[in-house]
């Protein structure tokens, strides 16, 4: 079966900034409106693909050092920034190894997070500006 695949090299950047090495869990979730466009002398409801609505959910591991994932997301805070992630960081950009990209609002974030001897978290959503783009060139460095 070629098609399971371990899903622990996956790759995620905002702006800039590589925090792979800090995401413990990733989600990409690609999602448009439906536009109902059924008319008079159908015999079933049609619809067409409307606005993109995509999301980004991430779990990081918290560091506060500079350049990692506390500064990265506070400096970015209330803005619209670029991201970018591929399903295999150690792997070439190919067909079966999309880069996506596009821009995310980061307009939530929980600088302070957990319990007595937890580890540091944040689980955030982001929402997505752009339609999410996908291609099979590139590269990931």
């Amino acid at each position: 079966m070629p098609g399971i695949f371990l899903n622990n090299k996956v790759g995620f950047k905002v702006a800039t900034i590589n925090l792979s090495d800090h995401v413990t869990a990733f989600t990409l979730n690609r999602q448009a409106d439906q536009i109902e466009v059924t008319a008079m002398g159908d015999t079933a409801h049609k619809f067409v693909t409307g606005l993109s609505a995509d999301t980004i959910t991430v779990s990081f591991l918290n560091d506060t050092a500079a350049s990692s994932v506390l500064a990265t997301l506070q400096a970015a805070y209330g803005t619209t920034v670029a991201w970018a992630a591929i399903q295999d960081s150690s792997a070439a950009v190919s067909a079966t190894n999309l880069l996506y990209s596009g821009t995310i609002l980061v307009d939530n974030l929980t600088d302070i997070n957990g319990a007595v001897g937890d580890e540091g978290m944040i689980d955030i959503t982001f929402t997505c500006n752009s339609k999410t783009a996908t291609a099979s060139t590139g590269t990931w460095s």
